[in-house]
């Protein structure tokens, strides 16, 4: 058993914490910038870092860089590019969520669960600041708090894929197996191609080969 929930934790708490804001729960969430993709096999990053060292007051260019810092993992670095845009932009709550998921990548939760309120002050139906939240308050075991959250949040937005699967990891960390495959069934139905879709499959199929023994 303890084997098992530690394969689906890996499977999933990856995809929580380190995957920058997308677009979820409709046309008010909040939705990551994306630079045109290239022509060729050209790597951006060195591109923007050198943008940014010549130039550190372009919040474009800061924001776009901290965003793909967190695409490669790179969490510290995210963190410096995105507070100086976060300086530039306050009020930016795509910033501040961003922050958050940087932070909580970082090991610092308390810091990311600021930020992440924050998001929520600037723009209240932001489901996505809400679910980094839930997630984050889970991972502290404040599991009461982030179970409410995260059915508070299905009730606001019911497309909000991030919030079915948080769902489905504190089901599955429960032992409530079949409401933990039926909730990232509901996340592979709404955002088949998203991180979270891909990491709910391969959860669902550890948890029915466990549940058919």
């Amino acid at each position: 058993m303890k084997r098992l929930m530690m394969i689906l934790l890996c499977l999933s708490i990856a995809v929580v914490a380190l995957s920058p804001v997308c677009a979820q729960g409709g046309a008010d969430a909040p939705v990551v910038e994306k630079s045109p993709a290239p022509a060729g096999p050209v790597d951006s990053l060195p591109l923007l870092e050198k943008a940014v060292a010549m130039d550190s007051t372009r919040f474009d260019d800061l924001y776009r860089l901290g965003v793909l810092y967190l695409d490669r993992d790179k969490a510290d670095e995210a963190i410096k590019v995105l507070t100086k845009a976060h300086v530039l932009r306050p009020k930016d709550h795509r910033i501040s969520v961003n922050l958050g998921v940087a932070l909580d990548a970082s090991g610092r939760p308390i810091l990311a669960q600021g930020y992440y309120r924050e998001a929520l002050t600037l723009f209240p139906e932001d489901s996505v600041a809400s679910c980094r939240l839930a997630s984050s308050l889970y991972s502290q075991s404040k599991y009461a708090e982030a179970t409410a959250l995260l059915q508070d949040i299905i009730k606001q937005a019911p497309r909000a894929y991030c919030a079915y699967f948080t769902l489905g990891v504190a089901f599955a960390d429960a032992g409530i197996y079949r409401d933990a495959v039926r909730m990232w069934r509901k996340v592979v139905e709404l955002a088949p191609t998203s991180p979270e879709a891909i990491s709910a499959r391969e959860s669902i199929d550890v948890l029915e080969k466990f549940i058919n023994q």
